[in-house]
């Protein structure tokens, strides 16, 4: 037995170090190609496909991919390291870069109503392809032994979750709601007081522009590793799981990215052609580092810093308003997670449960996903809360939610950049409705800011 287990372990020791040299030389690779300033998208969708392909190969001989694993969790903890400091200065800084409080009144409505509505058109949009694909049809009713239902929070504990009640410790616990309150009140204090004694709040002013600078440089120094986390990232998911895992979903999964896409294509592609008038091409282009980030991050807050470049360097939106609508996104701003998910989730149950739905509840999953999405703000496991809300208004089983974990995983990647580029999208429009929009930087064909940062 002892020996079986030291050859076990030898084994696992000799294929991380095939794994590590593998990644090794992708890793040469991609900084090979920054010394040679090739641009930073290109980098990044290479490193897309370089970890695709080297998790593919690390699944199909057993290799132990812990090393790859654990360079793209560096990666995600450098990121996450920025979201906090980076929410609080930021937030008060764009609140007291405006003057009028009225107008602060404004953007918040357009905003979360923004959200809310492309939330709704992203539920109604999986509701329809779910009933289109059928996504549930010769699937058996088992459900894993292992599945434990998440606990649906009470409408006062939410309320209770998002009020802040010791920031210090609401920062320590990555609590991003109560942190984004607190700034905003703080944010609103400096201008109250400013309009007043303009000299007593002046110290203040210099430092929160002073750290916010200090803060930019250092989202700079992160942004620079993310080819490098995102090849870690994308090859640790291939790795872990392989075709035999994903057959019996696959119809659930093409019907997720299927929905998804439609949304990314249709709604945002609509709203920047139409509403913000510009080319959609162009602006997916601008945004694609945000979209490479969430799609291999699967994490809205740890995108934030990057979303924050591309909005204001990139797509030329205002800093005060990309401070206050992105941040308010990545806890807010569930299109994929609270929106298309939840709907898909919702019919393939019934479906496997033969349970039938009608008018009434299609029109039901629509409301409870929009009223859910803002809901669940701040609550971990947003898509898994956000489903099981909608499932429980519907009166469908819980249990049906544990068929899908399988695959949570690696819809969550789509769901994550679809949520991140919903935010992209707002920050344009609100900018646009308010004259902060550049529109002619937006248009120069000469390389982006973002790029000479990056090189």
């Amino acid at each position: 037995m002892v020996c079986v287990k030291s050859n076990n372990l030898l084994h696992a020791f000799e294929t991380n170090w095939f794994s590590l040299l593998i990644s090794l030389v992708i890793v040469g690779l991609l900084f090979f190609l920054a010394k040679k300033r090739v641009n930073f998208g290109y980098r990044v969708l290479l490193a897309l496909g370089l970890g695709l392909v080297a998790g593919i190969v690390f699944n199909t001989f057993k290799f132990d991919a812990t090393s790859v694993s654990t360079i793209g969790s560096i990666y995600v903890n450098l990121i996450k390291m920025l979201v906090m400091p980076l929410v609080a200065v930021l937030v008060v800084s764009s609140i007291t870069s405006i003057s009028n409080l009225g107008h602060l009144r404004k953007i918040g409505a357009k905003t979360i109503g923004l959200f809310l509505a492309t939330t709704g058109i992203a539920a109604l949009i999986g509701l329809l392809v779910a009933l289109a694909m059928d996504p549930g049809s010769g699937i058996d009713q088992a459900v894993p032994k292992d599945y434990k239902a998440r606990a649906i929070p009470t409408f006062s504990q939410v309320i209770l979750d998002l009020v802040p009640s010791n920031p210090i410790g609401d920062m320590a616990a990555g609590k991003v709601v109560p942190v984004l309150i607190f700034a905003i009140f703080i944010g609103i204090a400096i201008v109250h007081v400013g309009s007043k004694k303009p000299d007593a709040v002046k110290p203040v002013r210099a430092f929160i522009d002073s750290f916010a600078q200090i803060m930019h440089q250092v989202t700079k120094y992160i942004i620079r590793l993310t080819p490098y986390g995102v090849y870690a990232l994308i090859g640790a998911m291939a790795a872990k799981y392989g075709a035999e895992t994903l057959m019996p979903l696959i119809k659930l999964i093409i019907a997720t990215y299927v929905a998804l896409l439609l949304h990314f294509i249709i709604v945002f592609g609509g709203l920047v052609t139409f509403a913000a008038r510009v080319n959609p091409i162009r602006f997916f282009r601008k945004a694609y580092p945000t979209i490479a980030v969430a799609f291999t991050t699967r994490s809205s807050y740890a995108t934030l810093p990057v979303n924050l470049e591309v909005i204001t360097k990139r797509l030329h939106v205002s800093p005060r308003i990309a401070s206050f609508v992105a941040p308010l996104g990545a806890t807010m701003n569930m299109n994929g997670c609270g929106g298309i998910w939840p709907a898909i989730v919702a019919i393939f149950v019934a479906r496997v449960f033969n349970l039938p739905l009608g008018l009434s509840e299609y029109i039901l999953i629509v409301l409870v996903s929009m009223i859910s999405s803002i809901g669940v703000a701040g609550v971990p496991g947003p898509a898994s809360i956000s489903t099981t809300v909608v499932l429980t208004a519907l009166g469908l089983p819980l249990e049906g939610l544990g068929l899908v974990l399988a695959i949570d995983a690696i819809v969550d990647m789509g769901r994550t950049a679809v949520n991140a580029t919903g935010t992209t999208v707002c920050s344009l429009l609100v900018a646009q409705s308010e004259g902060e929009f550049d529109r002619d930087a937006f248009n120069r064909d000469e390389d982006d800011q973002l790029e000479l940062d990056m090189a």
